[in-house]
């Protein structure tokens, strides 16, 4: 039997054939970091048309750099929400602004790390409505990033609040925002048989080492970017080559061409909770470059 629902987005509302009671998974798809307006145009034209032609019953994606290339505000929150996006996760750049802690506080579909000491929740479960339960954990590692605010170990905070999801639901999700390949790595070791996919973010640079580890869980060490490609992971060319070769600081404005979005899909089993198929994502808008200014 298959079930129908409306979806609504801006450009009108599409009746999307949603399959999940007649497939034996769900298919989730999972974004890089979201850079800035190029990355959220990106998913304002491509999104719905992804999920049709990929079959996606769940999105994620990692939305830190989504306001100017660092931070998320109110604003632009409400904006990707409006596109269709299910969870966004974020990472250190949530502090970046006062109002994101509030709003990561009202708003269940925006998650702060599990292991800071800040307003808001770092996991969280939805439900989609076809019996069908995802949770999903945004954590952050400590490895060469800046700890902004009182943190906790992210391995002990991660296991505890996936232990705990897992008493609602086997289908879970952990984001891993940190800078260090060794440590995501670990991270994916660390929850192998108890989350369904571990995913890295942060680097901005999809990296070629998607699996399934023994025990079930998906893993890729970094997502990549949803964003312009044309730079260096997001920023304008000249202004990094700028600073790389004159050590000046200056401000790094978002750059704006070769905008792609990219990512990983994991193909979970429902009632077991483990990965069943993964898939490297990635793609590119037909026009690259925003016509519209720059900015937030």
């Amino acid at each position: 039997m298959l079930r129908r629902a409306w979806v609504c987005y801006p450009a009108g509302c599409l009746l999307i054939r949603q399959d999940i009671l007649a497939r034996k998974t769900i298919r989730v798809l999972c974004l890089g970091d979201l850079v800035g307006r190029p990355g959220r145009r990106a998913i304002r034209e491509c999104l719905p048309q992804i999920k049709l032609d990929h079959r996606i019953d769940f999105t994620i994606v990692n939305v830190e750099n989504a306001t100017n290339g660092a931070g998320l505000r109110v604003k632009e929150g409400e904006e990707l929400l409006g596109y269709g996006i299910d969870c966004m996760t974020t990472g250190d750049h949530i502090l970046d602004f006062p109002e994101s802690s509030d709003y990561a506080e009202r708003e269940y579909r925006v998650l702060r790390p599990v292991n800071y000491e800040m307003k808001g929740r770092g996991a969280w479960i939805y439900d989609k409505g076809d019996g069908v339960r995802i949770g999903v954990v945004n954590a952050c590692g400590h490895v060469f990033m800046k700890e902004r605010c009182k943190t906790r170990n992210v391995f002990h905070a991660t296991l505890e609040a996936v232990e705990k999801l897992r008493e609602e639901t086997p289908v879970i999700f952990v984001d891993m925002h940190g800078e260090a390949t060794s440590e995501k790595i670990g991270m994916g070791w660390h929850l192998d048989g108890k989350a369904s996919a571990v995913f890295g973010s942060h680097t901005h640079v999809q990296t070629a080492d998607i699996q399934i580890l023994p025990q079930g869980t998906g893993y890729i060490t970094d997502l990549g970017m949803t964003g312009p490609h044309e730079g260096v992971i997001g920023r304008d060319l000249e202004a990094v080559l700028k600073r790389f070769t004159t050590e000046e600081k200056h401000f790094m404005k978002v750059a704006k061409g070769w905008v792609r979005l990219t990512g990983a899909i994991f193909e979970v089993e429902p009632a077991s909770g483990k990965c069943v198929g993964t898939e490297l994502f990635s793609h590119q808008l037909e026009t690259s470059e925003d016509p519209a200014t720059e900015g937030a």
